[in-house]
């Protein structure tokens, strides 16, 4: 019985898959928290930019050639 527990105890202290979903969360965590960091960084400048181009296009008086 008792190489039954060490065997067990073992096989779960050389199991890694778990290692793999946290690195994998982490991963996700700073890419998520980097494109956070940019959309409040350059937001403002992006809506700006878009009205902008909005403002121009609304403006322009297009007329077919015929």
């Amino acid at each position: 019985m008792g190489c039954f527990m060490q065997n067990i105890i073992k096989s779960y202290l050389s199991d890694e898959s778990g290692a793999a979903a946290a690195e994998y969360a982490l991963i996700l965590t700073i890419i998520g928290t980097a494109l956070a960091a940019a959309v409040i960084t350059l937001g403002g400048d992006i809506a700006q930019a878009l009205t902008k181009a909005g403002t121009t296009i609304s403006g322009y008086n297009y007329t077919p050639a015929t």
